[in-house]
C-alpha cells in the first residue's frame, strides 16, 4: 500500500533519499498493524491515533490481506489469470501476490507498483519470482497511471494484449474525491483488454456514528492531510465496478468475500469496515 498516498516517484533519483522517518505513511502504518517491524515511530504514533478512534483497524488490517490472498487464489485457479498488476503493494510479508498466484500457476506474473521507497528497497530483495514466471517492481504512483502503464518493466514483465488482474487492495481510499480515483481506474481498465479482471477493497463509512461518518465523507469530497483515509458507502465502491460483471457473491464486507474456509466464527461487517469485491471487463 501507499507521504503521497498510494503507489509517487518524483523527487530524488535514489528512493532511500525519499524515506521521511518523521511523516507517517500508509504502508509502513499497516506493516505495523499486522505485526511487523518495517516502522518508524511516526508510524507505530498514526496506527495507535487511528486505532484509537477504530479499534478493531487491526482487524479489518488482517482481513483485507487475507481478502487479497482469496482474491490472487481466485483468479489463477478459477478465472485462469496468469498477469498480475498488484499497485499499492504494501511491505512485502507472506503470501503475497505472486508467491499465491505462482503456487497454483509457477508461470504467472505479477508487476508491483508503489511509492514507499522502503517498499522498494523490500520488494527487490524478496519479491523472487519462480523459476518459470516473472515479478518486477515499478516505483510510481498510482495517480500517475501513464508512467505505470508505459513504464518498460511492465512491458517487458506484461503483455497488455492478453488478460490482467488489476489488483487495488486498500489502496484506493487514500485517494479523496479531488485525486478522480474513479478516472484513474477507468484509465487503468481502459488499458487492458477484455478478459481482465479487477479486484478491489476499500474501507467504508457505512457503520461509523452518523456525526463521524459526516466528518469522513467531507475529508473525502475535500481531501486532507496526506494521513487522511477517504471513506466511501457501499454504492461508492461499487460505482468502481460500473461496465464490469462482479463475481459471486459481488460487493461485500472483505471478511464475507469467499471466506467460506477461513476460521469461524467470521468479524463482523462493523469490525472490519471494509468492502471487497472482484469482476470481470466483458
Amino acid at each position: 500500500m501507499t507521504t503521497d498516498a498510494p503507489g509517487a516517484s518524483t523527487g530524488p533519483a535514489h528512493p532511500s533519499d525519499r524515506i521521511d522517518t518523521s511523516v507517517a505513511h500508509p504502508a509502513r502504518r499497516y506493516n505495523y498493524w499486522l505485526g511487523g517491524k518495517d516502522n518508524f515511530q511516526a508510524d507505530r504514533e498514526s496506527g495507535d491515533a487511528m486505532a484509537a478512534a477504530f479499534p478493531t483497524v487491526r482487524i479489518a488490517a488482517l482481513e483485507n490481506r487475507r481478502f487479497l490472498q482469496r482474491a490472487v487464489d481466485y483468479l489463477a485457479r478459477e478465472a485462469g489469470m496468469r498477469q498480475f498488476l498488484d499497485i499499492g503493494t504494501g511491505i512485502p510479508t507472506a503470501d503475497n501476490t505472486h508467491e499465491v498466484a505462482q503456487a497454483v500457476v509457477p508461470q504467472a506474473r505479477v508487476v508491483y507498483v508503489d511509492n514507499d521507497p522502503i517498499v522498494l528497497a523490500h520488494a527487490r530483495a524478496l519479491l523472487t519470482s519462480s523459476p518459470e514466471g516473472a515479478t518486477a517492481y515499478i516505483d510510481a504512483d498510482l495517480r500517475d497511471p501513464e508512467k505505470i502503464l508505459r513504464h518498460p518493466d511492465l512491458g517487458r514483465t506484461i503483455d497488455l494484449g492478453q488478460p490482467v488482474a488489476l489488483m487495488l487492495v486498500a489502496i484506493l481510499h487514500f485517494l479523496p474525491d479531488p485525486d478522480e480515483p474513479y478516472a484513474l481506474v477507468r484509465r487503468l481498465l481502459d488499458a487492458l483488454p477484455a478478459g481482465s479482471y479487477l479486484a478491489a477493497s476499500h474501507a467504508t463509512y457505512d457503520y461509523l456514528a452518523p456525526q463521524v461518518a459526516q466528518e469522513a465523507q467531507a475529508v473525502t469530497r475535500n481531501g486532507g492531510s496526506r494521513e487522511a483515509v477517504s471513506l466511501r458507502s457501499r454504492k461508492e465502491f461499487a460505482d468502481l465496478f460500473a461496465g464490469l460483471e462482479l463475481v459471486d457473491p459481488g460487493v461485500v464486507s472483505v471478511a464475507e468475500w469467499r471466506a467460506e474456509r477461513e476460521p469461524q466464527p467470521r468479524p463482523s461487517v462493523a469490525d472490519v469496515s471494509m468492502y471487497g469485491a472482484v469482476a470481470r471487463k466483458p
